[in-house]
């Protein structure tokens, strides 16, 4: 059991709080981008245009989406769940993720500062498994079948990396305090303009 003194110890040594409170925010973010998928993904699917209010989407999204459950989020899952994009240990799954979320989002301190145990660590890998998935479904699914620049392609499924996981990528990598990215954008950049 922790002492207030092992307390104090972790909470005043950055090497302790900075991978710790790094983890949360980007177990957050991460649960943020997935729900944004789930949720945004089908209503962009029944979208059919555009005007000044926004996109507007089609009366089959309230017939088919939003008659399963009052909530967007739960009323796609169970879209998803029917069209075999995710099964019941993926809602499971799910749930046990929010749980988490809502953890951190609600104790971050006290689990930054080691005062509450969290599995947002042990769990970010399963987080970020549930959205890839979502996302290659879509991409398998939707956006390859629609494409004509894919007619009799095959598709290795695994090497597919969905613009979610590449920008989660990018940002954790940047976040973590990695300059590379910005100077192959720097040097990119630069070389774009000495040709204009």
């Amino acid at each position: 059991m922790n002492t207030t003194a092992d307390r104090w110890e972790r909470f005043l040594d950055p090497e302790v709080v900075r991978p710790s409170l790094f983890m949360a925010t980007m177990f957050i973010t991460t649960f943020e981008i997935l729900k944004d998928s789930i949720v945004d993904r089908i209503r962009d699917f029944y979208t059919h245009g555009w005007d000044q209010t926004g996109p507007t989407i089609g009366p089959q999204y309230q017939d088919e989406v939003m008659s399963r459950n009052k909530s967007a989020l739960y009323a796609s899952l169970d879209w998803l769940q029917e069209h075999e994009a995710i099964d019941e240990d993926d809602l499971k799954t799910f749930e046990n993720l929010k749980k988490i979320r809502n953890q951190l989002a609600h104790q971050l301190f006290n689990v930054v500062t080691g005062q509450v145990e969290s599995e947002h660590t042990s769990q970010f890998p399963v987080l970020v498994a549930l959205l890839r998935k979502i996302e290659v479904w879509w991409v398998v699914n939707v956006e390859i079948p629609t494409n004509p620049d894919y007619d009799g392609e095959e598709i290795d499924h695994a090497g597919i990396v969905p613009g979610a996981i590449l920008s989660l990528q990018m940002l954790i990598e940047v976040a973590s305090g990695s300059t590379e990215l910005l100077e192959q954008w720097r040097k990119a950049r630069s070389h774009g303009r000495a040709e204009a």
